[in-house]
């Protein structure tokens, strides 16, 4: 057994390089779906964010960034990540099923105007797909990211980020590098004066 991971390290690196490039290649859907969270924001909209797993991490990430900071110190964005409140996920799983848990809570808190991001790496996460669908039904914009070619999700999106690659874990890094570009836009452009927090 050897214990020189070089190899496998400089692959997996350009591995991800290589997916996170062609992931330039949907800049035109990713530009699309910052015009419309600004265009919620300035509305007086919200981002609800809902995902399993390291989904679920990504949509806590894409929150709190935005109600905490990003890069600059500027009031915070209303944003909830339905997939952060342990109560509500373990009640509505127990009492209705885990199908229902990001459902429920999108149409208690969704409201027309708002967005909802729904994060899937195969796009069929089945709560997913019904928070989604809830979404569409009350007039929230709907922004998906997912891998390879959108799953069942692609078709409940108005924008849909299918990152093209066969990999969760490559997958997921683009998802969260998509989030990270869409957090500076937001306040590049709602906070232009608002001070860097570092440097």
């Amino acid at each position: 057994m050897s214990d020189d991971f070089r190899k496998t390290i400089v692959s997996q690196l350009k591995e991800s390089a290589a997916v996170l490039t062609s992931v330039a290649k949907l800049s035109p859907v990713i530009d699309a779906a910052a015009k419309d969270l600004l265009r919620s924001y300035r509305n007086g909209g919200k981002l609800l964010s809902f995902g399993n797993g390291g989904s679920s991490c990504d949509a806590i990430n894409f929150a709190d960034e935005l109600t905490g900071r990003y890069r600059r110190n500027r009031p915070g964005l209303p944003a909830i990540a339905l997939s952060a409140n342990q109560s509500d996920l373990t009640s509505i799983a127990n009492d209705f099923g885990f199908e229902f848990v990001f459902e429920r809570p999108l149409r208690a808190l969704g409201r027309p105007g708002d967005v909802a991001v729904a994060i899937s790496t195969s796009g069929n996460s089945k709560n997913v797909l019904k928070a989604a669908a809830a979404a569409r039904e009350l007039g929230l914009t709907v922004i998906g990211l997912t891998g390879r070619s959108g799953g069942k999700l692609k078709a409940l999106c108005d924008y849909c980020v299918c990152v093209p690659s066969e990999s969760t874990a490559r997958i997921q890094e683009a998802h969260i590098t998509v989030i990270q570009i869409w957090c500076g836009i937001l306040e590049d452009e709602l906070f232009p004066g608002a001070p860097l927090a570092h440097g």
